[in-house]
This record gives structure tokens, sequence and C-alpha cells, in this order.
């Protein structure tokens, strides 16, 4: 969340990011709420203090046994007036909370204002594929190739879930494990396994509540969420802690499945692995100081980009509009997948920068060696990468004419060494 200071001393500043990012919020009502708030908060701390000051006046009377009825029956009428006002104030500070949560984040001044259409193209990998043959879909290959049973996972549980099988579940577990292997060896990132299942706290600290929960998968009784990232888990590590400078940065890398129920999701965009609701993701997580945020979002990006260079995928990289980056991120890079037979890019990777927006909402600081003083980590994220679409861009890239695929090489290791899946 932003800080209600900031808020309060750049009205204009967070009036024109809500405009840019086509967010309907009136901070205008949110500031007339807040200062309300202050102004019953500081009532609260003056009538404790005059409180304070009867009890012990009465104490003084007492010892002096001098009659004290005056400055008790004075005390009853600061009690009852307390109590009053501590109801509002309760009721205000419910509302606050509430409101506050619902604000993003300021995007950086680097990100392109506008709709999807103002995402700005950074980086093209490579010429995208030519094949002597009409590609095929990676829904048509998976079914040849008898890898993916698309019916039967619709039987088992609903729409818009997956089942892999032989080559195909071997190929996902595969590719799982070159990722993690890749960023815990190279990257320099620690592997967790985290839980799946998380509180509500959780949810809110990193900003998929009160906004997005209608697209998770929520337990009635219990109240945990099934995690829609591994975000969430991973950033929640150092919940409500203070971190020592000197820890600072902290990288994670977390296999983990996701859990989207996404509302609405219908159409030709949700067919065979393009939006379905339970997938599988390599997620990266970094705690780093201020200072650093920045190139360490660089570095993200870079981490995320190598997966796809060594498998060897044509992919480009785009900067997110405002209006096309997540609620709390300030600036976010998205990484697409070339599909030859859907003839679409497919999202793969979101590299954001959250500055201390989650930070603040989960309450992550780090003592500054220095000075002594506790200030709020910058937190960061990225798919390092997401799959099944992964799967899919595999797929279609590396099909041949007879409908066979070819196994890209760094894969090779985790699938005995075979160099095609065939029927």
């Amino acid at each position: 969340m932003l800080d209600a200071k900031f808020i309060r001393n750049n009205p204009d500043l967070v009036r024109q990011a809500i405009r840019n990012r086509n967010y309907k919020f009136d901070i205008d009502t949110f500031l007339k709420l807040e200062q309300e708030r202050r102004t019953l908060l500081a009532q609260i701390e003056e009538l404790y203090a005059a409180q304070n000051k009867i009890d012990k006046e009465v104490k003084t009377l007492l010892a002096e046994k001098k009659d004290p009825q005056s400055k008790i029956e004075e005390s009853k009428r600061i009690k009852q007036k307390l109590a009053d006002i501590e109801k509002q104030f309760s009721e205000f500070d419910a509302k606050y909370k509430t409101d506050i949560d619902r604000i993003p984040n300021i995007p950086h001044p680097s990100v392109p204002i506008g709709d999807a259409s103002h995402n700005k193209i950074i980086k093209e990998s490579a010429k995208l594929p030519k094949f002597d043959f009409k590609p095929q879909e990676h829904i048509v290959l998976a079914e040849h190739l008898n890898i993916i049973d698309f019916k039967r996972a619709a039987k088992i549980t609903g729409s818009n879930f997956v089942l892999f099988k032989g080559e195909g579940a071997r190929l996902e577990r595969a590719l799982f494990n070159f990722m993690v292997d890749l960023h815990a060896a190279e990257g320099g990132y620690t592997e967790i396994f985290p839980p799946k299942l998380v509180n509500r706290a959780s949810m809110r600290a990193t900003g998929q509540l009160p906004n997005l929960e209608e697209d998770m998968y929520v337990t009635k009784e219990e109240d945990l969420f099934l995690i829609p990232t591994a975000e969430v888990p991973l950033t929640n590590i150092y919940r409500d802690e203070i971190l020592n400078e000197d820890d600072l940065p902290i990288y994670y890398v977390a296999y983990t499945p996701c859990f989207r129920l996404e509302a609405g999701s219908y159409g030709k965009e949700t067919r065979g692995l393009m939006r379905v609701h339970e997938f599988d993701k390599v997620e990266l997580v970094k705690f780093v100081k201020p200072s650093d945020s920045y190139d360490e979002l660089d570095k993200l990006l870079a981490d995320a980009c190598k997966v796809l260079d060594m498998l060897a995928l044509p992919y480009r990289v785009a900067i997110l509009s405002t209006q096309d980056m997540s609620f709390a991120a300030s600036k976010c890079y998205d990484i697409e997948l070339y599909a030859p037979g859907l003839d679409r890019w497919l999202e793969v990777s979101s590299c954001s920068n959250f500055e201390d927006f989650q930070a603040r909402r989960g309450n992550i600081r780090y003592k500054d060696t220095k000075t002594g003083k506790t200030q709020y980590v910058h937190t960061l994220n990225g798919s390092g990468v997401a799959l099944a679409r992964l799967v899919a861009a595999i797929l279609e890239n590396y099909q041949q004419k007879d409908g066979s695929v070819i196994i890209p090489k760094v894969l090779k290791r985790y699938m005995d060494g075979r160099k095609k899946i065939t029927k």
C-alpha cells in the first residue's frame, strides 16, 4: 500500500497515477476520511491524557484525605466520551483500512501511459521460425502424440484443467526441474518448497486482496486460499519481520502449482493450454534495498530470459503500460513466446518491481547498519517461467512434419537422453 502521509502530501501525483491506470477510486473522499480519522485519533489521545491526569489527582486527594468525588464524576464523563469517540473511530478506521488497500501503486516514470496498445517492445530474441509445412496448434499435436488428455481432465474436474500423460508429463517435470536447477545453481537463488495454501493476511500483503478475491479458490471453513502464484508464500516469509541490511539482497526460487479461478474467462483465449485454472510455475522473488531495486529488476528479467535462450525459443520483451500493469507493480516487463501454430504471442513471464508497496502491506523492513533506523525493503518477483504455455510453445516451435516434436537440447538429460517425442 501507499504511505498515508505520502498520499496526503502528494494528492495530485496519486490522482494522476490513478487516472493513468484508468482505475476508479475517489482520492478526495479518501483524504477527507483520513483527516477525520486523524482528528478522532487526536481526540482519543487527548482524552487518555486527561484521564491519566485525573487518576493521579484522585490518588493525591485520597492520600491527603480529601473528597475526590468531583474528580471521580469528571473521570466518568471522560470515560463515557472516550467510549463514544473510540466507537466512532473504530468505524472510521475499518473504512480507512479497506480504502487504503484499494489504492494502486504509483507507476514508475518510465512506464508508458495508456492501455495495452501502448506496451513498448524493447527486445526480440530471434527471427520467427519458418516451416515447409503448415504448423499445427499444440492441441492437435498433443492429441496426436497422446501426451495430453483434455477430455478426461474435464471429466475428472471440469473445463480448463489439464491431464498430462506419458511423455507429456515427463516434459512438464523436465521443464520445472531444469528451471529450478538453473536459477539455484547459476542465479544464486535459494530453493524453497512453500505451502500451497495461504491465509488472508498473506494474500493481502502481496496485493491479491481485496481486489482479486473473486479470481481465487478459497476454502470455506478455514478461509485459506489456494495460491495463485508462489509469489504469495515467498514474499510472506518475512511478513512482520525486520531483516539485517547485511542479509540483503535475498533471492528465492520455488516451483509450485498455481490456482486461478479467473471468473468470467471464456472463448478462444481459453482453449488448450492458453488459460487453465491449475498450472505449474517456477517463481523468482527478491528482497532488496531500495537503492538497488531497479538494477535488480534488470537482473531478474535477464534470469527469466536466460531460460528461453537456453530453450532456443523465439520471444520478445515488453514494458507494460500503466493500464496493463498489475495493481501492485510500479514497473513490469512481460516476456512473450511465439507460438507458430496459433500464430500468437503467449505471455509466460511478468517481472515486476513493487518498490515498498508490498513491504508496507506486509510490514517487511530492514535495519540500516549505519543509522540503526528501520525502513521498508523493496520486493520484486518474476516467473522463471510459467507453464503450461511454455509447453504449448515448445510443441509448436519444435514440431516436425510427421507430427513428432524434437526435445530441446537442455532438456534431454531430464528425459533419459531422448531426442524426440513420437506417437
